[in-house]
């Protein structure tokens, strides 16, 4: 095995039904689909499987195989050690068998009954839907037969299953491979049990229960459908490995996937410019969000279980989930196609798991192009053919972008007199805080959004740096010129004297006050818009109101529409999305400035960040980072169990500018132009005037 960090669970946890049973394990295959569930053994989610397949990738998710239940027969003594939920029932309790649980490369169990030790390793197999199931016997005072039986579900993974009489109940075994097509247009499964005997025992069982969807205000209950038993016997020392699979696996070793696997994840680790525990896991959990998309090209999920890709959330990840750990030509061919989606001047929000048919219903996606962009050139260094590629097929889709924002495109997204940008009509929201219910719009930011209007000075400025580079100084001077009227614009309009800090929204003569987090995108981009004890008074208001162990709140807890926790059915939920929440994603742009101002003191409280995250590892996800937490403590996590920019950008972050001072210096750059890194003042003299005093 690697040097991998390693997560481990103690008796302690593995006893308690209730504590393993809220940390989920996950494993994915890079096309969009997983395998994963509690560390009890029961899952808790209609999302849990053993086998979810992206028959679209990374759409068309289809959970085929929902359980491998196993038991240990030893000297006629049955040991299940499966666990499920039933209503008002556990069962069978296989969890008191659970001896130990690890996170390394792969998600590891260890059980002991009647004198048997049994590893267990569940893997999910890059570029295809397979998922190996590998058993390992470490101890065993005689033969012993193992029992496996699988339970069928055969649906659309957001959906559940009731008995019903289309499944098919007969299946085929040969040569070790068992295959069944479950209903007409799922795809086939099959499983590979090397050595097995099949014991056909078709029947349904009901009422499987899964708790985590009833708190969610939703139907908790499933049936589930096995076709029998597989039974072979083991002795001391021997192993097997089950593939579970869409595709034929006859031929195929477990074990020969499996050294595959681990390779591929081991040299991830090796690439990452340093080491250490908390950014080895973090890199490990930034590889299950990179997939391949039917057409070959690479995407970044938004999240674990139940999102594919968005817009925004692509482009807000893609510095943490490809450049920082090494994969800059995933991040090339990302830009690439959201380059050539460009429609309007917009990017899109997201795309249907349907007909892929985008939704062009943000504002801020377009923006955080700009970004993704800068953050590509200060990779690419000086290489000619990404120098090219900036050139040709970002330079051009970013003009697009700023000339469509200036001439107005859809949903009143359009640069007003003073040169801020104006965005958003009654009933849409187009920014990231963008929780709706029916016609409910929770949080209605129209008019000029304080985080957009930061992330279109940013446009200018990169858009002028690449100008600039690539020999347009007409051009470039133009857009410096309009990045300098915004500044002034945005400090005149934004800044509260009184309560020394920034307002939210304002639109016209309309003006949200409420103390949200999304000014720190004034002072956390890679071109500032505050400086001086303006940017220091920002940061203390952030760090003084909003800030938690785990991230931003998304409100002051004083105000009246604060909401401590998020929970309840969909209504309930969405209603407290932005109201309080806390979002681990804002910690990017915080520590970013923490650097940016404060120098070493500011990388200290980034190395406290960094502990909090390391011990959220064994929360919810283990070795990932949920979407949310609530906003009081003790910040139960919430929302998906693993989200794409929550650990990107602390990826981002701790890889890219919490290293020593000569990779990412930005403590004295305050004073210099506002500009995130030393290599903006290369060559570029305009944006030197854009520092005003404030």
């Amino acid at each position: 095995m690697s040097g991998a960090a390693s997560l481990a669970l103690d008796q302690e946890v593995l006893g308690d039904l209730d504590r393993s049973s809220r940390l989920e394990w996950l494993e994915t295959n890079g096309l969009g689909g997983w395998a994963g569930s509690t560390v009890s053994g029961a899952h808790t989610r209609r999302y849990h499987g053993l086998l979810v397949a992206a028959t679209r990738p990374p759409g068309g998710r289809m959970l085929l195989l929902s359980r491998l239940d196993e038991s240990l027969i030893i000297a006629d003594q049955r040991h299940e050690l499966a666990c499920n939920f039933y209503p008002g029932a556990v069962h069978p309790r296989g969890y008191a068998s659970l001896q130990g649980f690890t996170r390394d490369l792969f998600p590891r169990f260890t059980y002991a009954a009647g004198g048997v030790e049994l590893r267990k390793t569940v893997v999910a197999v890059h570029g295809e839907n397979s998922t190996l199931v590998l058993y390992e016997v470490l101890a065993a005072p005689a033969p012993f037969t193992l029992e496996l039986q699988p339970f069928i579900a055969g649906r659309d993974y957001h959906a559940l299953v009731t008995a019903n009489g289309a499944i098919r109940q007969a299946g085929n075994f040969q040569e070790d491979v068992f295959r069944v097509q479950p209903y007409a247009g799922v795809p086939e499964l099959f499983l590979q049990i090397p050595g097995a005997t099949f014991h056909p025992d078709p029947q349904w069982y009901f009422r499987f229960e899964y708790p985590v969807e009833g708190k969610r205000g939703l139907d908790q209950h499933e049936d589930l459908f096995t076709h029998g038993l597989f039974r072979l016997r083991l002795c001391a020392g021997e192993r097997i490995g089950v593939i579970v699979s869409t595709q034929d696996p006859t031929g195929r070793d477990a074990f020969g996937l499996l050294e595959f696997e681990q390779q591929r994840r081991e040299n991830l680790l090796l690439a990452l410019p340093r080491n250490a525990p908390v950014t080895d896991m973090l890199a490990l959990a930034a590889d299950q969000f990179l997939v391949h998309r039917s057409d070959g090209m690479r995407t970044i999920l938004a999240g674990y279980h139940w999102f594919t890709d968005w817009g925004r959330d692509t482009l807000i990840s893609l510095p943490g989930i490809t450049l920082a750990i090494g994969r800059r030509d995933a991040a090339r061919e990302i830009l690439a196609t959201s380059a050539a989606a460009v429609s309007r001047g917009m990017l899109p929000n997201r795309y249907s798991e349907g007909d892929d048919h985008p939704e062009y219903n943000t504002v801020d996606a377009a923006l955080w192009f700009f970004v993704a962009a800068f953050h590509f050139h200060r990779h690419a260094g000086t290489d000619s053919a990404e120098q090219a590629f900036i050139r040709d097929v970002l330079l051009p889709a970013m003009v697009e972008i700023v000339d469509w924002s200036e001439r107005g495109t859809r949903f009143g997204i359009r640069v007003d007199r003073d040169g801020l940008l104006h965005a958003g009509e009654p009933g849409v929201q187009l920014t990231w805080m963008d929780a709706k219910v029916g016609e409910w719009v929770v949080t209605p930011r129209q008019g000029k959004a304080v985080e957009i209007n930061a992330l279109w000075y940013n446009a200018l400025c990169i858009l002028a740096r690449f100008q600039e580079l690539f020999v347009l100084p007409e051009a470039a001077l133009e857009t410096l010129c309009k990045a300098k009227r915004v500044r002034r614009a945005f400090n005149e309009l934004f800044w509260s004297a009184r309560e020394q800090r920034l307002d939210d929204v304002v639109n016209g003569a309309d003006r949200d006050t409420a103390l949200r987090p999304n000014q720190i995108l004034a002072i956390g981009l890679p071109y500032t818009l505050l400086s001086g004890t303006r940017a220091e008074a920002v940061l203390k208001v952030v760090e003084r109101d909003l800030l938690t162990p785990c991230g931003l709140r998304t409100l002051d807890p004083r105000d009246a529409a604060y909401r401590p926790r998020y929970e309840g059915g969909p209504l309930e939920r969405d209603g407290g999305y932005h109201q309080g929440t806390v979002w681990p994603w804002l910690l990017g742009p915080f520590c970013s400035a923490l650097i940016r101002y404060r120098g070493h003191a500011g990388r200290q409280q980034v190395a406290r960040i960094r502990e909090n995250i390391h011990g959220h590892f064994l929360e919810a996800g283990i070795g990932t980072v949920s979407e949310i937490f609530d906003g009081q403590p003790p910040h139960t996590p919430r929302g998906c169990i693993a989200q794409a920019w929550s650990v990107a950008e602390l990826l981002r972050v701790l890889l890219d500018e919490a290293g020593p001072p000569d990779l990412a210096d930005l403590a004295d750059l305050a004073d210099l132009a506002d500009f995130a890194d030393p290599t903006v003042q290369a060559g570029l003299t305009g944006p030197n005037d854009l520092a005003e005093q404030n």
